[in-house]
């Protein structure tokens, strides 16, 4: 499988979301890959309102299961949610359970007028109804659950795509 480069995806990603982009929008980045998306969006859009970030260890449905991931970190939501338009940010988009946990906290915080979802990859593999209304790339064919794609960012800031699988 050839891997996407992740820079020219961030660009065509940015490029698919500027035409809806108002003085209201806001993002928020699920951790961590796509924090690190949402940060770079963000800087490239103009977003005037404050980057937010989510880590959805404690709502994931397979927390019973799995546990508790190694280093939870802090969801930071620095804006109002009622009533803002939000764009969900996250690298890559596989079962749909990451999204569906992410939308849980994020009504926590308030009652946003519409969410979007935006990604670099959609890897297909869904397991719920859930699609993103911006992507810069989606496999021709679905990863096999043993693999991951994961976004890496170097000390620089580059951002690039890793095929890892799993044993």
């Amino acid at each position: 499988m050839q891997i996407p480069d992740a820079e020219v995806l961030c660009r065509e990603l940015a490029e698919q979301i500027r035409p809806h982009v108002t003085a209201d929008t806001a993002l928020v980045g699920i951790r961590t890959g796509g924090l690190w998306l949402a940060e770079r969006l963000h800087d490239v859009l103009g977003i005037q309102a404050p980057l937010g970030a989510i880590d959805v260890s404690f709502y994931r449905d397979d927390y019973g299961s799995k546990g508790l991931h190694a280093r939870p970190q802090r969801t930071e939501i620095p804006f109002d949610v009622d009533g803002a338009p939000v764009i969900l940010v996250d690298d890559v988009l596989y079962t749909g359970r990451t999204t569906r946990a992410a939308l849980n906290e994020l009504f926590d915080f308030g009652r946003p007028a519409r969410v979007d979802l935006a990604v670099l990859v959609d890897r297909g593999g869904r397991e719920l109804p859930i699609a993103a209304r911006y992507c810069a790339h989606t496999l021709a064919e679905p990863l096999p659950a043993a693999h991951n794609l994961e976004l890496q960012r170097a000390t620089d800031g580059a951002l690039s795509l890793q095929l890892i699988t799993r044993g």
